[in-house]
């Protein structure tokens, strides 16, 4: 967008370049968020929503997903990548948590690799399944950084006040989470990808 076309010593013009200038600071702030600096945040640590004793589980069926539906890729699958697609692809035990809506099934598309099909998966909440390990890494990799203005530091003054506010991360939430049903199965999401 083009500047108003004001007098360059009016009151209105000098007001002007003060905006412009909180705005180039509150630009340049923005812009030294780097994705390292978002993920040396804390993350939000919260309680497992499904409490189930371990001999519990064992007494109940096992459930094993498989996608829902799945579109073939047009793509060749490079060979060099089939060790750690046939590590992903072992089915791991675990529970799925939405952490968003509480109890609401999960549903979205993966495909870990390219040359591999595009699966839709639906993964029930809160209940022990049965699932490829790439399933689960993907629904552990669901979080979001939370945002915050820092109100303690004083951005700019002028006629008409001070002004406050400064960007920065206050946490990271996790949206959805995978969590191993057993402790000999913790280890399940260490692939690297």
């Amino acid at each position: 967008m083009n500047k108003p076309k004001v007098n360059p010593n009016s009151l209105a013009a000098q007001e002007m370049e003060k905006i412009e200038k909180q705005f180039d600071k509150f630009d340049s702030e923005v812009k030294e968020m780097t994705l390292d600096r978002l993920n040396a945040t804390p993350k939000v640590e919260t309680e497992e929503q499904t409490k189930i004793a371990q001999k519990d589980i064992r007494k109940m069926n096992d459930v094993y997903l498989k996608p829902l539906r799945s579109i073939a890729s047009r793509e060749k699958f490079n060979e060099r990548f089939r060790e750690k697609l046939n590590f992903d692809k072992e089915y791991v035990h675990f529970i799925a948590e939405n952490k968003e809506i509480i109890g609401e099934t999960l549903e979205f598309w993966t495909k870990p690799y390219p040359g591999m099909p595009a699966e839709f998966w639906n993964v029930p909440a809160n209940k022990p399944v049965h699932a490829p390990r790439y399933v689960a890494e993907q629904i552990k990799r669901k979080f979001y950084h939370r945002l915050t203005m820092d109100q303690t530091v004083t951005t700019g003054a002028d006629g008409m006040g001070q002004y406050y506010g400064q960007v920065a991360v206050d946490t990271t939430i996790q949206r959805l989470d995978a969590r191993p049903v057993s402790t000999k199965q913790s280890v399940f999401m260490s692939s690297g990808v």
